[in-house]
């Protein structure tokens, strides 16, 4: 993935952190991989996770809603308890 300076080591990162209405949020940004990443590709899109993100996010899938009502990146996560409306945080 090449990031705005022509960067072909950046990612996309996807994360989560504290905050939200539910106590947890999901984040994503273009970042070099740091040691102790776990890497993936994804329909040809590099991405990493961090170790901590990695334990909230294990088995979740993470898509793009375009269509008339779309909310942009949607992530799917089994082991959420609870989402909150935004759609961006869970429990």
């Amino acid at each position: 993935m090449l990031s705005g300076s022509g960067s072909p080591t950046r990612r996309l990162r996807v994360f989560v952190e504290t905050g939200g209405c539910s106590g947890f949020q999901y984040g994503m940004s273009l970042d070099e991989p740091k040691a102790g990443d776990r890497e993936f590709t994804s329909e040809g899109v590099a991405i990493v996770v961090d170790p901590t993100s990695l334990t909230y996010l294990d088995g979740s899938s993470v898509d793009f809603d375009d269509g008339l009502h779309g909310k942009g990146f949607e992530i799917r996560n089994p082991n959420a308890a609870s989402t909150c409306g935004c759609g961006k945080s869970f429990n």
